[in-house]
């Protein structure tokens, strides 16, 4: 048996699974936590990946591995490949002025969705840089390359230095200087956000592209190849086997729709980011702010457990009599309404009910996932089937809502870690270069249909236009 390590590096913890290389079945596995924060020192990616390899029985008889990570963020290095500061992640919103200056400079939100696919926000790299330029000019000065968490553990894995850098296109897309529609970095644009400055950047591999380790002081052997690694997203996709026409729908802290096809966006409103995924296809992407957490405060709100939240949601009837939850809890970027906060409606005395609220929260939640999904197809993708994952996924009400509110058949596959089992097969196909991606079995899933309710979506759709009104 052939085996390879998928590595999921995410913001939260690291997660190594071990695969059979043909059929992608789990031979083994192991985690540990990452430190909390929007700064993290690199060296604790690290730390946990040493820690989840040892749980996962060591990584000494694969013949290949890949890593896949949270995108965006920020690791620099100087001349010798050392960090220059701690990371900024994705989360960390310190940089959110300076990209409201950047797409200004480059010549508003259209010049930025044309030339690279997405219009910058706090998470993307290049207001980061910008940030840093700015705020910390003498680690600016500096930095002699700029890369991105799974391209810096790739680096470590591999042997270190400079000259090892490489990325992929699906992580690539979520720096703000990289088109995934022409597959080129803009290192104009690189040097508009760091004021002039031109560090190095990560050679971009192709989805099965590979690099050899050369030294003996990690967890995998020399020789072993890694592969070109993906962002999370992208990642996931791989390992649920996503093709062109299908959706995801992942209902974690967040809520983020993506959907596999050959078209690229570009949308000047920047809520559809065209991101690459990890086969050559295009991954557009929407996230929201608000996720799972929804369900859980409504719930404790009502003095239930999610168990007994799903039954009372299931309880009441489809548009919960009128009662319509907008669930921006934590502000919204899709629409970007950082400032919101939720919002409940069309209250009268007759429906305001335990079941009614519960059915609102979950019809509210979904709407909102709706309305990024009807914005990815209005940029010219066809989504002809929704495969919804992540914790918010369990919950029987959402299972049994999900299929009226997008109008469609919903699958969702069984519990797994997707991210790691997209990085490992990304690994096998790199033992096979040649050919496509490994053909492992689909994960088992659920199908769930209903009849659709549009009046449901169109209640919301009015409810939100509310909170958009709000001086």
């Amino acid at each position: 048996m052939t085996l390879v390590a998928g590595i999921d590096s995410s913001t939260q913890s690291c997660k190594v699974v071990v695969c059979d290389a043909d059929s992608g079945e789990v031979v083994r596995s192991g985690s540990a936590p990452h430190p909390p924060g929007t700064e993290v020192a690199p060296s604790a990616w690290l730390d946990a990946l040493a820690v989840a390899t040892r749980a996962a029985g060591g990584l000494d008889d694969v013949a290949a591995a890949s890593v896949g990570a949270q995108q965006h963020g920020m690791v620099c290095l100087d001349r010798d490949g050392s960090v220059v500061r701690d990371a900024l992640l994705w989360n960390d919103t310190r940089s959110a002025g300076a990209a409201d200056r950047l797409v200004a400079e480059f010549g508003g939100p259209q010049r930025w969705a044309d030339a690279v696919g997405v219009v910058p926000v706090a998470a993307f790299t290049a207001a980061k840089l910008r940030w840093l330029a700015d705020a910390e000019p003498a680690h600016a000065d500096a930095t002699a390359a700029v890369c991105l968490p799974h391209d810096w553990l790739t680096s470590q894995l591999g042997g270190g230095g400079l000259d090892g850098l490489v990325t992929d296109r699906s992580d690539a897309s979520g720096t703000g200087y990289f088109s995934a529609a022409t597959g080129e970095y803009r290192t104009d644009i690189l040097e508009l956000a760091f004021r002039g400055r031109r560090p190095a950047l990560p050679r971009v591999l192709g989805p099965a592209e590979s690099v050899p380790v050369t030294t003996a002081d990690g967890p995998l052997r020399p020789g072993t190849l890694l592969g070109a690694g993906a962002g999370d997203n992208a990642g996931a996709a791989l390992g649920l086997d996503a093709r062109p026409g299908d959706g995801i729908v992942s209902l974690g802290t967040s809520g983020v729709v993506s959907a596999v096809t050959t078209t690229a966006p570009r949308d000047p409103s920047g809520i559809v980011a065209g991101f690459a995924d990890a086969t050559g296809h295009q991954l557009p992407l929407v996230c929201t702010l608000n996720g799972a957490p929804v369900l859980a405060a409504t719930a404790r709100m009502l003095g239930v457990d999610l168990g007994e939240f799903a039954r009372l949601a299931l309880a009441a009837p489809a548009g919960a009599e009128g009662l319509v939850l907008v669930p921006f809890f934590a502000g919204e970027r899709s629409p970007n309404l950082p400032n919101a906060t939720g919002s409940l409606q069309g209250v009268t005395g007759s429906n305001l009910t335990r079941e009614n609220i519960a059915r609102a929260a979950v019809e509210g939640l979904l709407c909102s996932l709706r309305f990024c999904l009807d914005a990815i197809t209005a940029q010219g993708t066809t989504v002809e089937r929704i495969l919804v994952v992540g914790g918010g996924g369990r919950s029987d009400a959402v299972r049994e809502i999900a299929p009226a509110v997008f109008g469609r058949t919903v699958d969702f596959p069984e519990d797994g870690e997707y991210v790691a089992r997209g990085a490992a097969r990304q690994a096998a196909w790199a033992l096979r270069p040649d050919g496509p991606a490994p053909a492992w079995t689909r994960p088992s899933a659920r199908t769930f249909t209903a009849a659709a309710t549009p009046e449901v979506y169109a209640r919301f759709r009015e409810a939100a236009e509310l909170v958009l009104e709000r001086p």
